[in-house]
């Protein structure tokens, strides 16, 4: 539990201000934590808690396209490889979804690499 609110308050600091709704996954822990954090003072009375007994699933499902890409390789051999390893994936998948507005780059029948450069350098 201490580890629960650890984490929330380190969320709470790098966001500048405490959240308006929390949703926790079944874990009793978390609950709890916010819980005192909230009899503490360390959260606002008004926060609202929600709960969803399959966010852990939510959370796995969105980030299936990166196992389905690591799952073949043998394991990063440093924490920042992985990072902008993934942070490479996470970028392609953006661009696949369409979340970036290509069409004002010209980018129409483009290797990946030339639609990352531009995208990175349109930012």
């Amino acid at each position: 539990m201490e580890a629960g609110k650890a984490s929330f308050s380190k969320a709470i600091k790098h966001q500048g201000r405490p959240p308006e709704t929390i949703t926790l996954d079944g874990y009793a822990a978390s609950h709890r934590a916010v819980r005192e954090m909230k009899a503490d003072g360390l959260l606002p009375d008004d926060t609202m808690v929600r709960s969803s007994k399959y966010l852990n699933n939510l959370i796995e499902q969105d980030h299936r396209h990166i196992k389905s890409r690591t799952n073949v390789m043998l394991g990063f051999k440093r924490l920042r490889n992985s990072a902008i390893t993934l942070a490479g994936i996470e970028l392609m998948h953006r661009i696949r979804k369409g979340q970036f507005d290509l069409a004002k780059l010209d980018l129409k029948d483009t290797a990946a690499p030339a639609v990352w450069d531009a995208v990175l350098s349109a930012r």
